[in-house]
Order: C-alpha cells, then structure tokens, then sequence
C-alpha cells in the first residue's frame, strides 16, 4: 500500500481534492494537510512518518516543509507538482492536472 501525503497552504482546495481523487485508487492511502498555521488541517511530524511520498503544491511549499520538518523528511520522496493556487475544489482542470503530474507516481508497477 502506498500512502500519499498531500500539502498546500491552507489545505482547503488543492491538497484536499488531491487526497479525494486518489483515495479511490488501488493500492494507495491518502491524507493532506498545509503548512499555514490558520490551515484546515496543520501538518504534523506524524502524517509525514506516515506517508512513503509527499506530494507539494509549489515549490515555496517545498522549500517550507524543508525547513520546518527536516527531521521528519530524512529519505522521503518528496514531489513538486508545481499546481498554483488558481483553482476551487473538486474542479475538473485541476483533477486533471493532479491526475496527470501525480498519477505517474501512484501507478500500481
């Protein structure tokens, strides 16, 4: 089972469509959280002991879980979808894009 973290800002658009969309696919776990401190979901050491992939939004996303949870990311793959903050959940251009930049990496091999 792979288990995919998502991460946004305020995880309340991108990062929680993510974990919708992917919920349903075979083989994969999903959860999401941002990183603001006024987020839905605040991210916490234990979703990303959790996860065996992280999957950011933006890279200022990258940088910021970098520098907050290093501890938490030692040999963690972490993945820049670079998917701007344009978008309302659950719409459809952005479940394609997410579907299309992190899909690769949630395949069944």
């Amino acid at each position: 089972m792979m288990h995919a973290l998502f991460v946004c800002g305020k995880n309340r658009l991108r990062s929680p469509t993510a974990e919708q969309v992917f919920a349903s696919w075979p083989g994969v776990e999903t959860d999401s959280a941002g990183l603001a401190a006024d987020a839905d979901v605040l991210l916490s050491p234990e979703q990303l002991r959790w996860a065996d992939v992280v999957f950011v939004m933006e890279k200022a996303h990258r940088a910021r879980l970098a520098a907050k949870f290093r501890a938490c990311l030692n040999g963690k793959k972490v993945v820049c979808l670079d998917i701007p903050d344009h978008y309302a959940l659950m719409q459809p251009e952005l479940v394609a894009l997410l579907e299309q930049k992190a899909g690769k990496f949630l395949r069944a091999k």
